[in-house]
């Protein structure tokens, strides 16, 4: 069967598909002994052996889906140049090629879906998707409605406007609030740097759901594989 070589290496678990264009750009990428660059290359399954970086790699024949709740203060990268925790070291199962779906910043907690599934990951962490993500957020400040009408009308950030979003004021105090927030995109840090365009400082930042499926009683630091359910739903997104 014809495919297209990112997907096929999508489907081998070694990165998403956008991963994949990147690794073959970067000559990796070996079609029966030989590199491709090519960006739209096609290859017959079953018949063309492709490797990277020398090592054959072949379709998974079954995915892994776990849900983590990453904790505040580790980053969501295999290693760190300067000693920092990863999400990788509270995952107690070894798993091959398994990478997180998207990113959650060093100081920011909650639900973090990994997968070895490559399509997976293209669909939920691709620019262009629509993919709701639901974080808890204390902020330092008074948020008045007009404050609240920014944040959901959208800011600019790096000088494109944010996509609207849904935020809800769940409590006032006298130095802080507490704010639920769902947005669309996922740009660097955005959530904070939203909050940051309406002068208010975010104290502390959890995602908890990711479209319907919610991070529920799960402790921090703790994981478990998604059900089944739970995965034909993502995929549907």
């Amino acid at each position: 069967m014809e495919v297209r070589l990112n997907k096929y290496i999508a489907s081998c678990g070694t990165a998403s598909r956008r991963g994949a264009d990147e690794i073959i750009s970067a000559g990796r990428v070996k079609v029966n002994g030989k590199v491709v660059t090519g960006l739209g290359t096609t290859i017959e399954t079953g018949n063309d052996t492709v490797t990277v970086d020398g090592v054959k790699i072949v379709p998974v024949s079954k995915f892994t889906y776990i849900m983590l709740y990453k904790p505040k203060g580790c980053i969501t990268s295999v290693r760190d140049d300067r000693g920092r925790k990863t999400v990788y070291d509270y995952i107690d199962v070894q798993v091959p090629h398994l990478v997180p779906v998207g990113r959650l910043d060093y100081d920011t907690e909650g639900l973090l879906i990994m997968t070895n599934d490559g399509d997976l990951v293209h669909r939920l962490a691709h620019p262009s998707g629509e993919v709701p993500k639901t974080y808890s957020v204390r902020a330092e400040g008074q948020f008045p409605e007009h404050i609240l009408a920014k944040l959901r009308k959208g800011v600019e950030i790096d000088g494109v406007l944010t996509r609207r979003s849904k935020v809800k004021l769940l409590e006032q105090g006298e130095k802080e609030a507490r704010l639920s927030v769902t947005i669309t995109e996922g740009r660097n840090r955005q959530v904070r740097r939203m909050f940051e365009a309406v002068e208010r400082n975010v104290v502390f930042l959890k995602r908890v759901a990711i479209g319907e499926l919610k991070l529920g009683g799960l402790a921090r630091g703790g994981w478990r594989y998604l059900h089944d359910d739970e995965v034909e739903y993502l995929k549907s997104l």
